[in-house]
């Protein structure tokens, strides 16, 4: 199981029911740069980041990244809430 940052995106984006092409529309950008982010090739700026968290719901999850929250705690617990763990 991944445990990074790419993880938590990936998550949050499962968690809203949203694929990959639907973000990259919303986001303006690729699906294969959606998948990037979320296999942690390649890192979304700080707008990218804001918008992926507005449009999937997932501010809470932003605060606890931006609070220091390892991400493989935060991705537990999104997992617990979609019933994955």
């Amino acid at each position: 199981m991944r445990l990074g940052f790419g993880a938590v995106l990936h998550a949050c984006r499962e968690r809203a029911g949203i694929s990959q092409e639907k973000l990259a529309d919303m986001l303006n950008r690729s699906r294969s740069c959606i998948s990037k982010f979320e296999r942690e090739h390649k890192l979304p700026d700080i707008n990218t980041f804001l918008i992926w968290l507005d449009k999937t719901n997932s501010r809470d999850v932003g605060m606890a990244l931006m609070g220091g929250t390892d991400p493989a705690t935060i991705l537990q617990t999104v997992l617990q809430v979609v019933g994955a763990a």
